[in-house]
């Protein structure tokens, strides 16, 4: 076992009731069995506070009480907007306010053992870590989504800009490392989820129920999984789809439920506190998500041996359901052929045991012990590596860790040129080499992004 360590996972928060935050508290869980001190900072509090099982056996330390607008910093592209005094005089309320929250990080740090290790979850809470003082500690950043999804948003900027001169970029797959890789951030690496559930009864796979469990919200797709269901309602009409999770389309998936006359087949059951209370009634799971990272309520249905459909919608649910490893993948949005997976799971009930026990044997990667090994792998090459903090643009070494073959830009490394830039002990990125965001209708959207998102 590795030697204990001190180790800071900071997020955006760490008490609303989503998957970024559950994987948040999991994490501080086992690292903190096994010995390392560890503290999860959350940057404000969230809208809805979770308890998330916490137990004691790490600290929990948010710095804001509350966080007003404007939540992204001002980027006045325009002289009418750079003479906009109400946005300037917002913007420096931002940043002192981030400086006193900055200030608060600063002296968690500096009570840091040595091989201590910040891991920035989001890329809004590493505007924070980055006006800290990190000196001696090695800072992590993490995307929980797929390269895609933050292509098209307004994160990915953010993310060029603010995760560039971190040790590490870490994914969740290997697919989207590669595809970071070929978009110039060589520090890349990947380290999925871990298994996070250990179930105490499984579910018989003979009752007519699908299960559908997360946030209520455009990117998880409800209405699409409803959509799918009028045809499989009308084909099958015993079986039921329980909905589980709250949001902010609740009242609107509703009424699209009845509108579609589907009021007896679907019922919203609302925030579960034991996930097993759900799945065990389920013999089918459905994630009809429009974008995901790893998702971990996949890696849940897979522990419980339940068959699952999903949209083929990141690689993080290729690599849990690829080559019918535990499910059925359909293409992304086509409810149509959502709805006739769904029927072939109905209607075959080997299938769906055969896919049930797939799934169980192949979840078996992501336990926590060999999860948690991927990690010490990484924790132990960023310390022997003792000049640390990358410059932006440098190549990385070979390392230990398994599974990566990332065909990266030919760089040169700027340390290795005379008169390179010197080493700094904070992450840093020079602004203007950031490129523009992908242009599109989710980057305008995402702008203002509410506090409770999962990746902004």
């Amino acid at each position: 076992m590795a030697a204990p360590r001190d180790v800071f996972i900071v997020c955006n928060n760490v008490d609303d009731m989503g998957g970024l935050q559950r994987w948040a508290h999991h994490m501080a869980r086992l690292l903190a069995a096994r010995g390392d001190r560890v503290t999860l900072v959350g940057i404000t509090r969230g809208g809805e506070p979770y308890h998330h099982r916490r137990d004691g056996s790490y600290a929990v330390e948010v710095l804001h009480g509350e966080w007003r607008p404007p939540t992204l910093a001002w980027r006045p592209g325009s002289l009418r907007r750079r003479l906009n005094a109400v946005a300037r005089a917002q913007d420096l309320w931002r940043r002192a306010a981030q400086r006193r929250g900055a200030a608060r990080l600063s002296e968690l740090f500096a009570g840091a053992r040595p091989g201590a290790v910040v891991i920035v979850a989001q890329v809004w809470a590493m505007e924070w870590v980055r006006l800290a003082c990190t000196s001696g500690l090695r800072v992590i950043g993490m995307s929980h989504e797929s390269y895609a999804a933050t292509r098209r948003s307004s994160r990915y900027r953010r993310v060029r800009e603010h995760f560039a001169g971190a040790d590490r970029l870490l994914v969740l797959t290997a697919e989207d490392a590669d595809a970071w890789a070929r978009d110039g951030m060589t520090n890349v690496d990947y380290v999925p989820n871990p298994l996070h559930v250990t179930p105490r009864v499984y579910p018989t796979l003979d009752l007519p129920v699908v299960a559908c469990v997360g946030r209520l919200s455009y990117e998880k797709g409800v209405d699409l999984m409803l959509e799918a269901w009028e045809l499989v309602a009308a084909a099958h009409p015993g079986w039921r789809l329980h909905v589980y999770g709250n949001g902010p389309d609740e009242d609107e998936l509703r009424a699209r439920a009845a509108a579609a006359g589907l009021s007896g087949s679907v019922e919203f059951r609302g925030v579960v506190d034991d996930v097993e209370d759900a799945l065990v009634e389920a013999s089918v799971f459905a994630l009809p998500s429009r974008d995901e990272g790893f998702p971990m309520s996949v890696l849940e249905a897979m522990a419980y041996g339940l068959p699952s459909v999903a949209f083929d919608c990141a690689p993080g649910v290729r690599a849990l359901l690829g080559d019918e490893e535990g499910g059925l993948l359909v293409g992304p949005g086509d409810t149509a052929a959502f709805a006739a997976a769904l029927g072939r799971l109905i209607e075959d009930a080997d299938l769906r045991r055969a896919l049930g026990g797939e799934a169980r044997a192949s979840v078996q990667r992501f336990r926590p012990e060999a999860v948690l090994a991927r990690w010490d792998r990484l924790f132990d090459l960023l310390h022997r590596d003792l000049p640390g903090h990358d410059v932006p643009g440098r190549e990385l070494p070979d390392r230990d860790l398994p599974g990566r073959d990332v065909a990266r830009p030919t760089q040169a490394r700027p340390e290795a040129l005379p008169g390179g830039p010197p080493r700094r002990d904070r992450p840093q990125v020079p602004k203007e080499t950031v490129p523009d965001a992908a242009p599109g209708p989710v980057a305008g959207r995402e702008a203002e992004p509410a506090l409770e998102g999962d990746s902004f």
